[in-house]
């Protein structure tokens, strides 16, 4: 996942959209990044709840934790590529046949 390497190299506000610079602080970005990196870890438990994510969001001082790596990237894929039998036709949708 391209965002967190970028967090762990201490290189996330190469993420801010340009067009976001002007209204957006790079450290309110930085902030919003962070939450939302907590909020992707693999371990449900360690995810904060919507309500700590509320609290975070709207409390400049309240601490976050550090964020661990998330589980999986979905990165890009075709689905006319012929390795690609079980890809989402819409490009909407992605399903595992277990």
């Amino acid at each position: 996942m391209q965002a967190w390497h970028l967090w762990n190299e201490g290189k996330g506000l190469e993420l801010i959209d340009p067009m976001s610079v002007d209204s957006c602080p790079g450290d309110e970005f930085l902030r919003y990044m962070h939450i939302g990196l907590l909020c992707v870890q693999e371990d449900a438990y360690d995810r904060p709840t919507m309500s700590s994510v509320v609290l975070m969001l709207k409390n400049e001082s309240a601490t976050l934790g550090q964020p661990e790596r998330p589980p999986f990237s979905l990165g890009r894929f075709n689905a006319n590529e012929p390795d690609c039998q079980d890809c989402s036709l819409n490009f909407l949708t992605l399903s595992d046949i277990v």
